[in-house]
Order: C-alpha cells, then sequence, then structure tokens
C-alpha cells in the first residue's frame, strides 16, 4: 500500500525535530550488500510468522528494511534503511524508504501501529539505543534476531568442522535478554528454519552444505562476507573435500532426514 498524506506529515514533523539529524552512512553494506536482492529473498514459512505477530496492525514501520523483505503488502509500510546500496536494490513497488538509522528514527512519537526490524539488531551500533526508539515510534514492536547463547558455535557444523572464524562470537552479538530488557514485556517464538530457506542468512543452508562454496551466498551473509577471504579458505577448501568423499554427508547423517531446525533464531514481540 502506498505512503499515506498522514504519515508523511509526521515524517516532516519529527525530521524538523532534529530527528535523524546529520545521518551516518555505515559503509557495511554499500560494499557487501551489493547482490543481497538475489540471494535474500523472503522465506514463505518465516514470514507467515512474521506477518501473524504484526496483529491487526494497519501502519508499520520497517527498521533497517534492506531490500525489503518481509514487508507486508496489504499494510501502509515505511521502510527505514542506512545504506544506499541496499536501498537501490529495493523493487520499484516496494514500500516508499527513508535513509536513516535504528537509533535516530526520523519519526514522530507512536507514529506507526507496530515496527518490525528483521535480522538488523546485530548491526546496530548502539543496540540499547535502537530499542528505545521502536518503542517510542510504534506501540508494538516485532523484532527477528538471533539468539547466540541458543546457537554456538560448537552447534552448527559449518563454524564447528570448516569455518570457526565466522562464529560471531567475538563481535558482541545482542543475546536474547538484553534484546527483551530493552523491549519490556515480550513473547519469544522460536523461528524454525525450513531446509530449502529462500532467505540465505548464515544459517539458512543448513542442509544445503554445497552453498557455502558460492562466493556470491558468502558474500551475501555478513558473519562470512565479513571475514577476509583468505581465512577462510582452508576450511572452505576442507568442505568441498568432504562433500566429494562423502564425509560431510556421514557426519552430519542425522540432518538429512530433517525438514526443518531450531537454530538460534528468535520472533520477539512486545507491546500491544
Amino acid at each position: 500500500m502506498k505512503w499515506t498524506v498522514g504519515i508523511a506529515i509526521t515524517l516532516r514533523a519529527a525530521a524538523g525535530s532534529g530527528y535523524g539529524a546529520q545521518i551516518p552512512i555505515p559503509a557495511r553494506y554499500d560494499t557487501i550488500g551489493r547482490k543481497y536482492a538475489g540471494y535474500r529473498r523472503p522465506d514463505p514459512h518465516i514470514e507467515a510468522q512474521i506477518h501473524a505477530a504484526l496483529g491487526n496492525a494497519r501502519t508499520v514501520l520497517n527498521v533497517g528494511a534492506g531490500t525489503g523483505s518481509y514487508e507486508p503488502a496489504d499494510r501502509t509500510v515505511v521502510a527505514v534503511e542506512p545504506s544506499p546500496v541496499m536501498i537501490t536494490q529495493r523493487p520499484p513497488d516496494a514500500a516508499p524508504v527513508v535513509l536513516g538509522r535504528a537509533e535516530t528514527l526520523p519519526f514522530a512519537d507512536a507514529a506507526f501501529d507496530v515496527v518490525l526490524a528483521v535480522l538488523t539488531v546485530h548491526h546496530w551500533d548502539d543496540v540499547a539505543a535502537g530499542l528505545r526508539e521502536l518503542r517510542r515510534v510504534a506501540p508494538r514492536q516485532v523484532v527477528l534476531t538471533w539468539d547466540p547463547n541458543a546457537m554456538t558455535a560448537e552447534s552448527f557444523w559449518l563454524t564447528r568442522d570448516y569455518l570457526p572464524q565466522a562464529s560471531g562470537e567475538e563481535w558482541g552479538f545482542a543475546a536474547l535478554p538484553e534484546v527483551v530488557a530493552g523491549l519490556g514485556r515480550t513473547r519469544v517464538e522460536s523461528v524454525a528454519i525450513p531446509h530449502d530457506c529462500r532467505d540465505g542468512f548464515f544459517r539458512a543452508y543448513w542442509r544445503r552444505p554445497g552453498a557455502y562454496l558460492d562466493p556470491d551466498v558468502r558474500g551475501s551473509i555478513s558473519a562470512l562476507a565479513l571475514v577476509d577471504d583468505s581465512k577462510l579458505t582452508s576450511g572452505l577448501e576442507h568442505l568441498h573435500a568432504d562433500l566429494v568423499s562423502g564425509r560431510w554427508h556421514e557426519r552430519n547423517a542425522e540432518l538429512l532426514d530433517q525438514d526443518a531446525l531450531d537454530l538460534g533464531y528468535r520472533l520477539v514481540i512486545a507491546g500491544h
């Protein structure tokens, strides 16, 4: 649905009050996000769970919106995204997008019915400030995140056996208790990841190991794209050899008959 006049006025009023002034543009996704639209597509199973969590909200703010995945087509949506490269990959019929950051949202208080943030919290410079902003602009918050306490490097075959450098454990990911504390009273749902997940985030290819050998796939996963390729070479060669020999399939035989797995992804629903 199109951006309503009322929301447009709200944006202009908030911008005039100083919200979002002098927004710094992060270089991270301007560098690694150039092919996101081809690999980070909404998965229908995850999408259904997210849209159900939005409840009966009519107006939605999507923060850290990227190329527009998971934005509902049957509601009025406004997107906020800090990377111009990501913005240019949004479809022509996508929701209108504002250049901005979670920590300084350029909108007035309670401007929307619900605010959505999908796999973005771990990229924020100040998680606590970003969560406060989500609560400020909407009475209901829906956040899809990954909880490092629920899925350690040793729990996932890729980081356990091949690419420990990409575990992200030293990057300071916001753990689930931090997100919950920042949003107040919440409900937390586990998000099962299907074996054929269309959204190519880090653990999406848990039953398709060969995908990690594709540089374009890795380039659309921040945990891999932000690691120098030279540090991944040995592990990738090891993975390739194990796929050729059949060793990967022997070692991970219990995964081959699984349709979906709990890999630590959580949907946090707060407010009313």
